[in-house]
């Protein structure tokens, strides 16, 4: 466990150092955009803090690369190396649509580059858990299979990046979930070694998420823009893919399913929210007739400043979404039981009211706060 907290550091404080430097980069190469009727902030802030978050990413993952008990993730298998250099493609075509705003083609094509890197270095799916048994890929569906779960993360992550803090935060609390299951899977399997390719990966996206956030939240000094956004996404997918190669399909059975499961499901789990938010967009975007990238205000979020939550309280009230569907999903697969499907319940019902509950309703049957 050590190795894991000196990774989440180093990556925690590298990208909060660093982002200094981007956003002068950002200033510098003209990535500060003016403000558009869609957006929430009213001044001016750069983009390109994926640049910060990369080279906490990087850094982080050099020093891991050292570590004694760390080590063997490295050379045991090329997954680490492959993810590093996927992400490095991915963050680069995010700096340049930070830059020059591609189009929604060419970035769409650099996200599949990236994750077709990935396929070509040996990270895809190979396997997909059935109740009762295993459906095992051939080289194309998995390959095929990867790459949608690749680009629709990163896809996802990047719809969420809506008010400040958000993403990170979301995607910081999911792979905070996600390395807990990972770490655990390993205590339970009684594993020589707890180090793992997803649990270094899920460290590293915590730690860079977890340093870009003072930066980031509001009011924000800078923006993840779609170079950190498309590099968390595709590290949060491409670490569960890695989990899926390590668990041999033979040993899933009934018991076992739902653990075997929850490496696909939780990252999906994790952008539930702005996955959905995303195929709702493009729903509502067609029916009008205009483009499935056509940007507007009707996000979930900008639904939540319309109810009456403020930028802090409709950013927490994601977070905590967050943490209640990935925390979760890992305590019903590592522990179960009726007591535990009640808690959770109780807490959907609570943070439904919440979140649905007009503001000002709600601070009426409390104590009146200033404004």
């Amino acid at each position: 466990m050590r190795e894991y907290l000196l990774t989440f550091f180093i990556a925690a404080s590298v990208t909060y150092l660093v982002v200094g430097l981007a956003g002068r980069f950002a200033y510098w190469v003209g990535a500060v955009p003016p403000t558009r009727d869609r957006d929430v902030h009213r001044e001016p802030v750069p983009r390109l803090g994926g640049i910060a978050m990369l080279a906490g990413m990087l850094v982080a993952m050099l020093v891991a690369s050292y570590l004694p008990r760390m080590r063997d993730v490295f050379t045991e298998s090329s997954d680490a190396w492959a993810l590093i250099l996927a992400a490095v493609v991915i963050c680069l075509i995010g700096v340049a649509d930070d830059i020059w705003d591609l189009s929604a083609l060419a970035k769409f094509a650099g996200q599949v580059v990236a994750a077709g890197l990935l396929v070509a270095l040996g990270v895809q799916l190979v396997w997909l858990p059935l109740p009762g048994g295993t459906f095992v890929l051939d080289q194309t569906q998995g390959a095929i299979m990867t790459v949608v779960l690749v680009v629709g993360a990163s896809n996802a992550v990047n719809f969420v990046d809506g008010l400040d803090g958000l993403a990170a935060g979301v995607v910081g609390i999911g792979a905070t979930a996600f390395f807990s299951y990972a770490y655990l899977l390993s205590v339970e399997n009684n594993n020589t070694s707890y180090m793992t390719t997803s649990a270094l990966v899920s460290v590293v996206v915590v730690g860079i998420c977890a340093g870009l956030l003072p930066h980031n939240a509001h009011p924000a000094k800078i923006f993840m823009g779609d170079s950190g956004a498309m590099l968390i996404g595709l590290l949060l997918a491409a670490g569960s893919i890695s989990l899926t190669g390590r668990l041999p399909s033979q040993d899933v059975d009934t018991s076992s399913f739902l653990l075997t499961l929850l490496p696909l499901v939780l990252p999906l789990a994790v952008i539930l929210l702005p996955f959905l938010d995303m195929m709702l967009a493009v729903v509502r975007r067609a029916r009008a007739g205009k483009s499935p990238f056509a940007p507007d205000k009707m996000h979930l979020h900008h639904r939540l400043l319309e109810i009456g939550h403020s930028q802090w309280r409709a950013v927490a009230i994601m977070w905590v979404w967050a943490a209640l569907v990935s925390g979760g999903l890992v305590v019903i697969a590592l522990v179960g039981g009726w007591t535990t499907y009640v808690l959770l319940a109780l807490a959907v019902a609570i943070m439904i009211a919440f979140t649905t509950g007009h503001p000002r309703r709600l601070l009426r049957r409390g104590q009146p706060s200033a404004v």
